[in-house]
C-alpha cells in the first residue's frame, strides 16, 4: 500500500516527536525559560509505537524520531527495539533520529544494536565560547566525544547546522572543514519562522543562497545525486571527502517533492512544518478507536495537506507558526 496526499505527492517519511523536553535551551528552538507539558499529555511509548505502526501498514518506509531531544526520553531505546522488529515483516526500511548529540556517548552502542544505522546531530558551532552561547549551558566536548563514539559505532554522522546571522556565519567554511576531517556530511538550514523565542527571527536568518554563492567561490561544487529522504540537496566538490547539503525552506523551497508528515509528542499530526493546522490522534489512541478508524483519519489529513507551507521572515512580522521548534522537532 502506498499513501498519497490531494497533490498526488507520495508520503513515505514519518517524523515522530517523542517528547517536548531537551537538556539544551538553543536560542532559535526555546525561550530560556521553557515550561514543557504534563508527562500525561505526552503519547506513552505504546501509543507512538501503536500510531507508527498505522502508518507503516499505510505505506511509510522511513521514520525519525525527533524531540526535543529523543534521547532524554525514559526507555527510547525499548521503542527503538521495538520498531526495527517491524523492518523484516512490514514496509518499514529505516529507523533514524535528530539528537543535540550530548547523550551519544552513552546511547551509541545501543542504538547501533536496535537498528539505527545514521542520525543527524545538531551543532552550530565547533567553538567551545560559541557553543555554550548558543545552547546556553551546553558542553561542546561532550558532544563530540558523542559523535566521536557514534562513528565507532559504525552509525553513519550527519551534521545539521542552522545558519545564524552574525553568530555563525563566518564559521561555515570551518564546520565545513571539521566535519571533512571527520569524513561526515553536514547540511546547512535556514532559521524558520517558528513561535518566536528571545531573540527575533529577522535578526537570525541568512538566505542561504547567499552562503553558497560565497562559499561555492572556494569549493567549487557539483551537484550531487546523493538522496537522503529529505529536504536537502547536496553538493560535491575536488577539494573535500564529504558532501556538504543545503535545506532552504525560505529562499527555495521544497514543497513540489515533500514526501513527509510529522507527528508532535501529544498526538498532533502537522501535514506540514510550515502550516499551523493539525489532526490530533491522541483523542483516537485514548479512546478506544480502531486501528481501521486511525488509518481513515490519516487518509483524512493527507487530503486535506497544504501544496506548499507559508514561511515569511520580516521586521515586526507576526507570520510565524504558533509553536517552538521542540514541538515537532524542526
Amino acid at each position: 500500500m502506498e499513501l498519497f496526499d490531494q497533490y498526488l505527492r507520495k508520503i513515505n517519511y514519518l517524523r515522530f516527536s517523542v517528547t517536548d523536553r531537551c537538556d539544551l535551551r538553543c536560542v532559535y528552538c526555546m525561550k530560556e525559560k521553557m515550561t514543557f507539558l504534563p508527562k500525561k499529555e505526552i503519547l506513552t511509548l505504546e501509543e507512538i509505537e501503536r500510531l507508527c505502526e498505522n502508518f507503516i501498514d499505510l505505506g511509510v518506509t522511513k521514520i525519525r524520531l525527533t524531540g526535543g531531544e529523543p534521547l532524554v526520553r525514559q526507555n527510547i531505546i525499548d521503542l527503538i527495539r521495538k520498531l526495527n522488529l517491524k523492518k523484516s515483516v512490514s514496509n518499514l526500511k529505516e529507523i533514524t533520529l535528530t539528537t543535540n548529540g550530548t547523550l551519544l556517548s552513552d546511547y551509541a552502542s545501543d542504538l547501533k544494536k536496535n537498528g539505527i544505522e545514521r542520525i543527524n546531530v545538531s551543532l552550530d558551532t565547533v567553538n567551545n565560547k560559541k557553543y555554550n552561547q548558543i545552547t546556553r549551558f551546553g558542553n561542546l566536548s561532550k558532544v563530540i566525544n558523542g559523535i566521536e563514539n557514534a562513528i565507532k559505532n559504525n552509525i553513519k554522522v550527519k551534521i545539521n547546522t542552522v545558519a545564524i546571522k552574525k553568530f555563525n556565519e563566518n564559521e561555515l567554511i570551518n564546520l565545513i572543514e571539521w566535519t571533512n576531517s571527520k569524513k561526515i556530511d553536514i547540511t546547512f538550514i535556514e532559521v524558520m519562522p517558528m513561535e518566536e523565542t528571545d531573540i527575533p527571527r529577522y535578526l537570525q536568518f541568512i538566505p542561504l543562497d547567499k552562503v553558497f554563492n560565497k562559499i561555492n567561490k572556494i569549493y567549487n561544487f557539483k551537484l550531487s545525486t546523493h538522496k537522503t529522504g529529505g529536504p536537502a540537496k547536496y553538493y560535491e566538490s575536488e577539494k573535500l571527502s564529504n558532501r556538504i547539503g543545503f535545506i532552504t525552506p525560505l529562499s527555495n523551497n521544497f514543497c513540489a517533492n515533500c514526501n513527509r508528515v510529522r507527528i508532535s509528542a501529544t498526538g498532533r499530526m502537522y501535514m506540514c512544518l510550515g502550516q499551523n493546522d493539525y489532526v490530533d490522534f491522541r483523542k483516537f489512541l485514548r479512546n478506544d478507536f480502531s486501528n481501521e478508524y486511525i488509518k481513515e483519519k490519516i487518509k483524512f489529513a493527507l487530503k486535506i495537506k497544504p501544496e506548499r507551507h507559508d514561511f515569511t521572515i520580516k521586521n515586526n512580522s507576526k507570520n510565524y507558526m504558533k509553536r517552538f521548534m521542540n514541538v515537532t522537532g524542526g
